[in-house]
This record gives structure tokens, sequence and C-alpha cells, in this order.
């Protein structure tokens, strides 16, 4: 069986992926089932390793947000408390073959 793996960039992190995996990324602007392009920083494939800039196609399966983050600022002496609270927005994306 001939399974390429690659290294993938998107939204500052990177990813080890194979054609066929779900990967959860920073959100990306597109509706589900479009297909983005994602550069690669490096394939492998039975030992070969390409450091060469690829691309990789994937397929948004959907968008969501993270779970709740609580956040409290607070300066002593100064009755100043503020709570905040944040979800990250995620796409959920599968990877397809590369370009």
């Amino acid at each position: 069986m001939h399974v390429m793996n690659a290294i993938i960039m998107q939204g500052g992190k990177q990813y080890h992926v194979q054609p066929g995996d779900e990967v959860v990324v920073e959100k990306i602007d597109g509706n589900i089932g479009d297909k983005v392009v994602v550069p690669t920083v490096m394939t492998y494939d039975n030992g070969k390793i390409d450091t060469k800039p690829g691309k990789v196609t994937a397929t948004i399966v959907e968008h969501g947000k993270g779970d709740k983050i609580n956040g409290f600022k607070y300066k002593p002496k100064n009755n100043v408390r503020k709570k905040y609270g944040h979800r990250q927005p995620y796409t959920k994306i599968k990877i397809g073959g590369n370009n």
C-alpha cells in the first residue's frame, strides 16, 4: 500500500498528516465541502524525504468553536476585576492527495 506522509503548515502550526486524516486547524474561510490548498513543509515516502515546498488538497468538513477558556484580570488595591471568556474558532479538514 502506497501512503505518502507530509508535514503541513496551517495557521502558524505544523501538522503530521496522511491522506484520509481529519485534522483540526485554525479557522479557514470557506464553506463546508470546499476544497482548500494547504502548503507542505516536507513530504516523505518509503524513507525518501523531500523538503521542497509543495501543496496538499484538503476538504473542509466542519467549522466550530473550541472549549471555553475563562480569563481574569485583577489589579490589587484598585478595585479592578475583569472576568472574560474566549472560545477559539476552528476548522476540521480532511486531507486528500498532493498537487
